[in-house]
This record gives C-alpha cells, structure tokens and sequence, in this order.
C-alpha cells in the first residue's frame, strides 16, 4: 500500500459474526478476531469485501465499525459485485461485475492465503 499511496495505510480485520442479522437460521459461527489498529472517530475507512451480494455482510459491517468509533466517512470496495442485493448498498470501488444465479456460488481466493488468486462460479445456474 505504500507504493501506491506514498505512505504506510493502516489496514485492519473486523469481525461481523455478533452484527449478523441471520444467527437465528445459521448454526453457531466462532468469532473471529477483529483488529482495529486507528481510532475511528474522524477517519475515513474503506471496508473491503470479497463479494457483494445480498448487502448483509456489509451491513454487519457497519454496526460492528460503531464498536470502535465514529468514522467521518465510510467508502466500500469489493473485489466481484454479483448482484441480487437484498438492502441498499451500493460499493464505491468494483473490481468486476459478475452476474450470477442465486443458486450458484461465487468463490474468491487470493495468493496471500489460498496460493492462487481466482474468482470461481460454484453450482449451477436455473
């Protein structure tokens, strides 16, 4: 990030499990480790996420940022926009649209963790 920023961009992990509107349907989930390393109150933050689909994620996302602070602004960017939105959200930044079928699943993996960077479509089409 500093290459491209000419100065080092504090980068954190936010965990949504305990924000989620769907717990009730879901089996029990492990909370994972959430890792804010700025005061929120007055920065911009830019959530990033893998795939933007019904919007709920993001907005887990958006509760679970009000625990640590009060940002000034909140941008989104997301690696595939798949469509089917269920709640209002609209990413500022999209790597790559990709229509898909809801019965369908798309899968993104990244060198930095699964050794290969791809985007996959899983399941099949109706």
């Amino acid at each position: 990030m500093t290459r491209i920023a000419g100065r080092e961009i504090p980068a954190g992990v936010l965990d949504t499990t305990l924000y989620r509107d769907d717990l009730a349907g879901q089996p029990t989930r492990a909370t994972r480790r959430t890792e804010i390393p700025v005061d929120l109150d007055g920065a911009t933050v830019v959530l990033v996420d893998d795939v933007l689909y019904s919007g709920r994620t993001v907005r887990a996302a958006l509760d679970a940022l009000t625990a640590f602070g009060r940002p000034a602004v909140v941008r989104l960017a997301v690696l595939v926009d798949r469509g089917h939105r269920e709640l209002p959200i609209r990413p500022d930044a999209v790597g790559r649209n990709l229509p898909s079928a809801k019965t369908e699943r798309v899968r993104v993996t990244l060198t930095e963790v699964d050794g290969a960077d791809a985007v996959t479509i899983e399941g099949e089409p109706r």
